[in-house]
């Protein structure tokens, strides 16, 4: 990071940014292509969870390239000033980097489904086996973690 001064470093201050998110940017690579879409998701023990439909886009540039960047903010706040200069941001982030892997084992979808849903809530859910046969459930396994406050 270039700005040393605002690197966070402590990894609970990052974990904390990540589990205060609503939404996450997720970075993909295809062919050379950036494409970076909002994801609902979980987070537990250094992997983020998402789950979507079986076809589409994202699902087709992650079987051919799994490497991903995701990227959480909160507390974003304007900051105005007398010039165009003195404008800006301030807010915490972080980001992710790490290797995407499809879920298949049907128990495996469930527990992370359930790590998706407390992201939002504290509620416990049951999954029919005919949705689960229905969704894909994603694991991206982070590699890196970085965290900066603006």
């Amino acid at each position: 990071m270039r700005r040393k001064d605002k690197e966070i470093t402590d990894p609970e201050a990052i974990v904390s940014i990540i589990r205060r998110s609503t939404v996450c940017r997720l970075g993909m690579s295809d062919d050379g292509q950036p494409y970076v879409i909002p994801m609902s998701f979980g987070y537990q023990d250094g992997a983020v969870y998402f789950h979507c439909t079986p076809e589409g886009r994202k699902i087709e540039i992650l079987r051919k390239n799994p490497r991903v960047c995701i990227e959480f903010d909160v507390d974003c706040l304007l900051k105005t000033g007398d010039s165009a200069c003195l404008w800006g941001f301030h807010f915490q982030s972080a980001i992710a980097f790490g290797f995407a892997a499809i879920i298949k084992d049907s128990t495996e979808k469930q527990a992370a489904l359930d790590i998706i849903m407390r992201q939002y809530s504290g509620g416990a859910f049951t999954y029919p086996e005919s949705a689960l046969d229905k969704i894909v459930v994603i694991k991206v396994s982070i590699t890196e973690l970085t965290g900066k406050a603006a």
